[in-house]
């Protein structure tokens, strides 16, 4: 599959079903106190490393952006989905979002203090992951954390609807952490805890707290072109 066509039917797929997934998810953090956990380490360690502007690829309708900000973190969001996006503006408006590929983040190098990629790659073919480690990289500074959260397997499942029963045309892909754990090495990453977390009965996940290595410029005061303290422009 080429990298368009995943890129497409991801974007449209999750366009399709933003108004529903944002129901269904707009309150699942309450029900997750191990997550809830981890985030609060993350923003931990974010402050830790001297803080600034953290990412949250692949953010969704904006809701983990939302906790993230409450937890004192300068969070932004983005996704590949305008609706998505559309949906996260929305419901927390005093936030900054942005339309982005993980592929080709709309971030300029070393712009963001840390990354998270909280259950976003699961439909990052394999040969994919590295390009967008590379950017996780190229956008953050030695010394960085970054979050990442996965659904854990051996296999890639076709999913052909969800969210309220609307048409989707996605892969997801599930993962042992110690591969995901191989690419993150590859591309400048140290990981430092592994955390294994049940969700549901059906699907075990997995979380990864890394850090980036290796030499580099600082945060810089610039997010494409965005300023970093709430990233306002980002919402337009």
């Amino acid at each position: 599959m080429s990298a368009q066509t995943w890129l497409t039917d991801t974007r449209d797929s999750y366009d399709t079903v933003a108004a529903s997934y944002a129901d269904q998810l707009r309150e699942a953090l309450a029900g997750e106190p191990y997550l809830r956990a981890v985030l609060v380490l993350f923003a931990e360690l974010v402050r830790d490393a001297g803080g600034g502007p953290v990412a949250d690829v692949g953010c969704g309708p904006g809701h983990v952006t939302a906790h993230l900000r409450e937890l004192g973190v300068d969070a932004l969001g983005i996704d590949l989905s305008p609706g998505m996006i559309d949906v996260a503006r929305r419901d927390h408006p005093g936030l900054g979002f942005a339309v982005g590929s993980m592929t080709r983040l709309p971030l300029a190098d070393a712009s963001v203090a840390a990354v998270l990629a909280f259950w976003s790659l699961i439909h990052i073919p394999d040969e994919a992951v590295p390009t967008v480690f590379a950017e996780f990289h190229r956008v953050t500074p030695p010394g960085a954390p970054l979050l990442l959260g996965f659904h854990m397997g051996d296999e890639t499942r076709l999913k052909t609807q969800g969210y309220g029963g609307h048409p989707m045309n996605v892969h997801i892909h599930l993962r042992r952490p110690d591969r995901v754990t191989a690419w993150l090495g590859e591309a400048g990453f140290t990981v430092e805890a592994e955390f294994l977390l049940d969700l549901d009965e059906r699907q075990p996940g997995a979380v990864l707290f890394a850090r980036r290595e290796g030499q580099g410029l600082s945060p810089g005061a610039k997010v494409a072109g965005h300023e970093p303290s709430g990233c306002a422009s980002m919402q337009q």
